[in-house]
């Protein structure tokens, strides 16, 4: 493999290093902001459930006062009931108690269904307070985690582009050019590797005296003559050689 290649192919890397740190720092504050959504979504669901159950709870003490009152009156009338100088009238008291009784009855009723229905709504406010507690100490640490990585990746990334432009700097001019344009172009790698007679970035057939110029690592970039990708070949090993 040429010089040129191998430099190159540093160039790639590091800028597949860069791209996957910029991916990362770009997508920590958006996945922070899911979390945070979700935890809002989980407190407005606990407010909704406390509503539910002051509302639960005012209704009952409303209910219990209606009670009061209608207790009261059924005294009121009881002692007027006495007083009563006709049939008439002594029915009518009758009639009228019975009536404060019925409504009596209703709400004691009613308040026995609230009742009901306010133990799940308990529950679920005990659970739900405890639940998020936790949750939110969970997005504290992973805001904090997400913070530090970001510094770690921010430095990291520095560091790498100082590298790429000294890499940058050592590769001629119209190399660095080609690789730049291969690049934006394809959206992905620039130099891939022929394997097997293919080029690995379109998988086409490369002519067999292309091919026979890669193996003999002439100077100079080739280039793929379908997708026009920089080209470079990598001899087998020879496993046996090698342990020799």
């Amino acid at each position: 493999m040429s010089p040129e290649v191998t430099l190159i192919l540093k160039l790639q890397s590091l800028d597949d290093r860069i791209a996957e740190l910029e991916r990362e720092i770009a997508a920590l504050p958006k996945r922070i902001a899911g979390i945070e959504k979700t935890l809002e979504s989980h407190k407005r669901r606990l407010e909704m459930d406390r509503a539910a159950l002051a509302g639960n709870m005012k209704e009952r003490k409303r209910l219990e006062g209606d009670i009061q009152t209608q207790e009261q009156k059924i005294s009121r009338l009881k002692d007027q009931m006495i007083e009563a100088k006709t049939n008439e009238q002594y029915r009518a008291f009758q009639h009228e108690i019975e009536y404060c009784q019925k409504e009596v009855r209703k709400y004691e009723d009613r308040i026995l269904e609230l009742m009901a229905e306010s133990e799940p709504l308990e529950l679920n406010v005990k659970m739900a307070e405890a639940s998020l507690a936790e949750e939110a100490r969970q997005v504290e640490a992973e805001k904090k985690d997400a913070r530090q990585r970001t510094e770690t990746d921010q430095k990291m990334l520095l560091e790498l582009n100082a590298e790429r432009r000294q890499a940058a700097a050592a590769l001629r001019k119209d190399y660095y050019g080609n690789y730049e344009r291969i690049r934006q172009r394809s959206k992905g790698s620039a130099v891939v590797e022929a394997v097997e007679g293919c080029c690995t970035g379109c998988h086409m057939a490369i002519r067999p005296q292309l091919l026979q110029e890669l193996r003999q690592g002439v100077e100079g970039l080739l280039f793929c003559e379908n997708c026009k990708r920089i080209l470079y070949y990598n001899p087998p090993v020879n496993v046996q050689e090698q342990i020799a």
